[in-house]
């Protein structure tokens, strides 16, 4: 059974969940809007999407330490109740996030938080590198939107794939965890530091410096 654009918006109307899952819903279903419905509730997605609209305004500020001081992270994740915030479940999520965080080293948070001339100067690498290529022109922008698709994989925490469960991303993993747990959890802001970044590091030699003191 074929489905149309209007299905989808009819489907995401009717449950709340975003375009991309209602669209996977529907493939799954082969376009039977009833078991596309049962599909997201069985991935915890219609769960997920009634409590979108839900303020996440408690949770926990976490810090973790990694390589003897060499990294460190501050990640800070939402959930609706202290009560949940308090939860070993909850505290493992947040330990979890911020070890990903550490390893994957985001540097955003979503794709929107991307800057305009960061976007644009990797659009441009890429561009450059098709051309080089020989690709035709009018198939750039198209290879290009697909390749930033990549890039956001890399640089954007939610896009990012779990470093313990690589089938699935960050986001996914923050919807799954939102329906067992029953409240929104959100990641609402990190920071990461490694040490000496940023810093020019000089080398030095050891013989000459010895030599040049000796007169």
């Amino acid at each position: 059974m074929s489905f149309t654009a209007s299905d989808i918006a009819a489907l995401r109307t009717k449950t709340g969940a975003g375009m991309m899952d209602c669209k996977k819903a529907l493939d799954e279903s082969n376009g039977d809007t009833e078991k596309a419905v049962q599909i997201l509730r069985e991935k915890g997605i219609l769960k997920a999407a009634k409590r979108a609209d839900k303020i996440a305004a408690e949770g926990l500020v976490t810090s973790y330490i990694h390589g003897a001081g060499r990294i460190g992270v501050l990640v800070e994740v939402n959930c609706e109740t202290d009560f949940v915030a308090k939860t070993d479940q909850f505290k493992q999520l947040v330990n979890d996030i911020a070890m990903q965080i550490a390893a994957a080293n985001p540097k955003y948070l979503v794709p929107a938080d991307v800057s305009a001339p960061d976007l644009e100067k990797e659009k441009n690498v890429y561009r450059e590198q098709l051309k080089n290529e020989g690709k035709p022109m009018e198939m750039i922008e198209k290879i290009v939107e697909g390749k930033m698709s990549k890039y956001y994989g890399e640089v954007c925490l939610l896009n990012q794939l779990f470093i313990k469960d690589e089938t699935k991303t960050i986001e996914k993993l923050l919807i799954e965890k939102t329906a067992e747990i029953g409240e929104k959890i959100t990641v609402r802001r990190f920071v990461r530091f490694e040490l000496g970044e940023g810093l020019e590091k000089k080398s030095s030699d050891f013989a000459k410096e010895v030599a040049e003191q000796m007169g």
